[in-house]
């Protein structure tokens, strides 16, 4: 008797290859972008050396609380996609596709960001880097040469993903040690060249220069979650993992607060409001070289590189989740063959990134303002699906429990939620920090996107453990043939 052979399926699982330091790099680096480098001038104008760091220590905390929420859910669902795995179990298929849908859009933004900001960058470096010029867009000519810096970029940092999650890590943690170097730097200059004088007024612009610096919370603490997006590739234990997810926004939270010292430790207000990339001249000023100011500049460079690098791999992976799921088409969930990892949602997402920089410098802003709703929408359904959950299922294996068994842990959630919603409230018109046009229909756009494909899930999924398999049966009973690939 001849036994039919039948090619075994495909390897589309993770390879778990990433250590403590690995992810740990992943969320700081994620955080730790370029705003740093060109947004801490305006921080200090808007509000005050003192006014910048209340912000920002504010932020830390917003975060903070929301990042105690990811830390138990994600010790708790250690899985590739991250939010996406706990709103499916927690709310059912439509919301976690909602949730999944807003933070991947927050992440692309800040891919896109970078592959404009990293040109920005280059050009304090190289004075004569744009030639060629293309086409105006909101009042700014793109050239050739300058767009191309990002668009090549964008083909390396894909490729380097693409290869490798682990020669991802590593490249991540070799930039983040240089960031360290560069930040001890400051410090250094600050104790050695600034003066306490300098940074007055420590107060400026009143309740709306705060909210001015506030509203950009949600770009500049994005990343931290990316830890979770990782969780099925890193080899620690699940209690460990959530545990890095509030270190990593602790750290961020000094690192963002020593620049504002620093930096107007450096330099009059006066001219810090003058400078065209206030951190590097303060650099400059702390050291009495302008060589140290295209350091900064090279540090700068760096954050750009390691959020890059990270936010990449996060919006990769909630796309891989996504497709998995079946609530994106298969096309996104596919594996390569020999790296193991989700080949083709890395190059849409390169791709993206690719085209941004020929939209010019009036892109930077938009960018940021369309994403951080999204993001901000996202921490919301985090931390009302961690209180449904601590009430639904007491009992669920919570390697790490934050506030205890008690009403400590549902404080912390309610807690989470009210703050992302006053936060989310920033962006309304009306508000200090209201949102221009421009970003409002970027997000439009993206959320037109988003309902087209949420409509595709079949509604009446109840929530649970099993929540993505029904999911699935119910797809494959609806159309089997194009369910055949999931």
């Amino acid at each position: 008797m001849r036994l039919s052979q039948t090619a075994p399926a495909p390897d589309t699982s993770l390879l778990k290859v990433l250590g403590n330091w690995d992810a740990l790099a992943l969320g700081f680096g994620a955080m730790i972008g370029f705003g740093w480098v060109v947004l801490t001038g305006g921080w200090i104008a808007s509000a005050g050396t003192m006014g910048a760091v209340l912000a920002m220590v504010t932020g830390g905390v917003i975060m903070g609380v929301v990042g105690l929420t990811y830390a138990e859910l994600t010790a708790a669902m250690p899985k590739a996609g991250g939010e996406h795995n706990f709103l499916l179990r927690g709310m059912g298929p439509r919301w976690s596709f909602i949730g999944s849908w807003a933070i991947t859009g927050g992440y692309i933004t800040i891919v896109a960001f970078e592959a404009v900001a990293l040109p920005r960058t280059a050009q304090y470096l190289f004075p004569d880097l744009s030639q060629i010029p293309l086409w105006e867009v909101a009042g700014y000519q793109v050239h050739l040469t300058w767009a191309l810096v990002g668009a090549l970029a964008a083909v390396v940092i894909t490729g380097i993903n693409i290869l490798g999650v682990k020669l991802a890590g590593t490249a991540q943690t070799f930039v983040v040690i240089f960031l360290l170097v560069i930040g001890l730097m400051l410090v250094f200059g600050s104790f050695t060249g600034g003066s306490a004088s300098n940074m007055e007024p420590f107060f400026t612009g009143g309740i709306n220069g705060y909210f001015a610096v506030l509203v950009v919370v949600p770009f500049l603490f994005v990343g931290f979650d990316v830890i979770p997006q990782s969780a099925e590739e890193v080899n620690i234990p699940a209690r460990q993992i959530g545990k890095l997810v509030v270190v990593a926004v602790i750290l961020a939270t000094i690192w963002y607060v020593m620049t504002v010292l620093t930096t107007s430790s450096a330099m009059p207000a006066s001219d810090i409001a003058q400078a065209d990339i206030a951190t590097a001249d303060a650099m400059g000023a702390l050291f009495g070289s302008d060589v140290m100011a295209k350091i900064l500049i090279a540090g700068g460079i760096a954050g750009i590189l390691t959020s890059w690098n990270s936010l990449l791999l996060g919006a990769s992976r909630l796309m891989y989740s996504m497709a998995r799921s079946g609530m994106l088409p298969a096309w996104f969930g596919r594996v390569h063959p020999k790296y193991r990892t989700p080949v083709n949602a890395l190059l849409f997402i390169g791709a993206l990134s690719f085209l941004a920089p020929f939209f010019g410098v009036s892109m930077l802003v938009w960018l940021v303002d369309s994403g951080a709703p999204s993001i901000v929408i996202a921490y919301i359904l985090v931390s009302i699906v961690f209180v449904i959950l601590r009430r639904r299922e007491p009992h669920m294996d919570r390697p790490l429990r934050v506030g205890g068994k008690g009403n400590g842990g549902t404080f912390i959630g309610i807690a989470a939620a009210v703050l992302c919603i006053a936060l989310l409230s920033l962006y309304l018109p009306g508000m200090p920090a209201a949102l221009t046009p421009p970003p409002w229909i970027l997000f439009g756009l993206w959320w037109v996107l988003g309902a087209v494909l949420l409509f595709r899930i079949p509604s009446g999924i109840a929530p649970g453990q099993d929540a993505e398999h029904r999911l699935l049966e119910r797809l494959r009973e609806r159309s089997p043939d194009a369910a055949r690939s999931l």
